[in-house]
């Protein structure tokens, strides 16, 4: 009997194209006027209210062999990224220092079992719980969304070297970001913008919000941890175990005795210059103010983590070069939250610092300038696949707007609210915001855009305008996680080598799950009164 075979990554990703083009010849062409208004000290594109209105049709036919190179063009900032952070790794891969670092911490983890408590409860579920829960706050705090990709080639390695496997490795970091994401707190990017088009206090409503984040971060734990043993117990329970073959056979010559090898001269050549600029940037920066909600709070967090890697990078120079080079890789990650929630980095800054990251582990591993670029263009190539699927999935998203076809989609939503009552004009606004999601994952776009439209009508049908930012914000979040418009989604199963079709195959029940979870957190804004609501 022959085996239904799910489609390729790239066969799917096309057809969504080809059906998005033959829509341009089916739905009447029409737009929303639009106009610049300041939210929260920003400049945003808004619809103007009742604006909708025909406009010629904008058929798709040939355009569909040209998106490629504008997805591309779209997408440039993550694709860009991709290729820096798989060139970057691959240079500091060569030292084998995150082997190193992952025998280190497994040698660790099996030395804490002994004692009762941690024997009972297991040191995997424990780091398991806790890079969940850290991963979430970081996206329901800032955002966290395109940065994760950073995190997924490390984590994925030490998923899999636990015993689990590259879709546990992508829960940790990925889903949970966006499970933070989707039950948000403080987010600026959609929070934010949301709550200030609907012209609401600016992060009010905390209490529930807060309460909702514990719930879904819960949820994905127990989901997380009752998946990652069933595969501990039989790896061929994982669908990706013929996939992972490439991350077991780096793990396996990773579990041999690794050498590590005596701290060269350039290692320390590279950490003085590191202390000389940090120490400069310490003087240039004394203080950082991070804002977290309508809080600021500052804190000398450039001279302070300086400090910290004179001491902890003398201490991995004594060791080894290896303990060095992961002294250069925790830093470049602390430094990357100090520079995207106090100073506003984004792909450019961070892409920067991720290349630093790399060149210097390179020098400091005696690496010379050739071996370095042989290194950077090696693991850049390894990463292409991934840069073509994101620039595909840029092009679904050129093809709605060239047929002029997401508003009007958008405006038949919509008109669907008031034919309802409120629990079930609720249910619509958040099966309207889910499904746009679909086709405009930008959180912000997707807040200028549907906003300014659903915040009165939530004044007419009796709901409070901040159960419609609920409502918005959980559409916001789930569909991300398997959307093929999202670049970061692309990106992230690029770098964990999970095809599209297997992720969308296992993920789909748990979509499902979290999507009626919303529905049932969004009941209690029409039944109780909630502070801020």
């Amino acid at each position: 009997m022959k085996q239904n075979k799910i489609p390729h990554t790239y066969t799917i990703i096309s057809v969504v194209i080809l059906i998005c083009a033959a829509l341009s010849w089916i739905i009447p062409a029409g737009e929303y006027s639009r106009e610049v208004r300041v939210v929260n000290g920003t400049e945003r594109t808004v619809i103007v209210d009742n604006s909708f209105h025909a406009v010629d049709l904008a058929p798709q036919s040939w355009q569909v062999f040209g998106v490629l190179l504008e997805g591309f063009e779209k997408q440039a900032g993550i694709i860009a990224f991709l290729l820096i952070i798989g060139g970057a790794f691959h240079i500091m891969n060569s030292s084998r220092a995150i082997d190193t670092g992952i025998l280190s911490f497994l040698r660790s983890s099996r030395k804490v079992e002994k004692y009762g408590f941690f024997r009972m409860i297991g040191v995997n579920n424990v780091v398991i719980s806790l890079i969940i829960i850290l991963f979430s706050l970081f996206g329901a705090v800032f955002g966290m969304s395109e940065e994760t990709l950073a995190f997924v080639i490390i984590i994925v390695p030490l998923a899999i070297s636990m015993g689990y496997d590259s879709i546990t490795g992508l829960c940790m970091v990925y889903v949970a970001a966006h499970v933070g994401f989707s039950g948000a707190i403080l987010n600026p990017f959609t929070i934010g913008i949301a709550q200030g088009l609907s012209d609401l206090p600016l992060f009010s409503g905390f209490g529930y919000r807060l309460f909702c984040w514990v719930v879904l971060t819960s949820i994905l734990i127990v989901i997380v941890l009752r998946y990652a043993a069933k595969v501990k117990k039989n790896s061929k329970l994982s669908p990706m175990y013929e996939a992972d073959a490439y991350w077991r056979e780096k793990g396996e010559v990773a579990s041999e005795e690794i050498q590590e090898e005596k701290t060269t001269r350039s290692a320390w050549v590279v950490y003085l210059l590191l202390l000389l600029s940090l120490t400069g940037f310490s003087i240039y920066y004394p203080s950082t103010t991070f804002e977290v909600g309508e809080s600021a709070v500052s804190f000398p967090a450039v001279p302070v983590f300086t400090a910290l890697f004179a001491l902890t990078g003398w201490l991995g120079l004594r060791k080894s070069n290896q303990f060095f080079i992961l002294n250069l890789l925790g830093y470049t990650i602390v430094f990357l939250v100090v520079g995207v929630m106090g100073y506003g980095w984004y792909l450019m800054e961070i892409s920067a610092i991720f290349l630093a990251m790399g060149l210097l582990s390179g020098f400091a591993n005696n690496e010379g300038a050739d071996g370095i670029i042989s290194q950077f263009l090696t693991g850049a190539k390894d990463m292409l696949s991934a840069a073509l699927v994101v620039g595909l999935a840029g092009g679904i998203i050129q093809i709605l707007q060239d047929g002029r076809i997401i508003d009007p989609i958008l405006h038949s939503m919509a008109t669907l609210m008031g034919e309802a009552g409120k629990i079930a004009s609720l249910g619509v606004m958040y099966l309207i915001q889910t499904t746009i999601n679909i086709i405009i994952p930008s959180g912000s776009a997707k807040a200028a855009l549907t906003m300014p439209i659903m915040a009165p009508f939530s004044d007419v049908i009796g709901i409070s305008r901040q159960a419609t930012v609920l409502a918005f914000q959980f559409g916001d979040g789930f569909t991300n996680m398997i959307t093929p418009t999202s670049g970061v989604l692309m990106g992230a199963l690029g770098l964990a080598r999970i095809p599209y079709e297997i992720w969308v195959k296992w993920f789909f029940r748990i979509l499902i799950l979290f999507i009626l979870l919303g529905m049932l957190l969004l009941i209690p804004t029409v039944l109780i009164p909630l502070d801020g609501f």
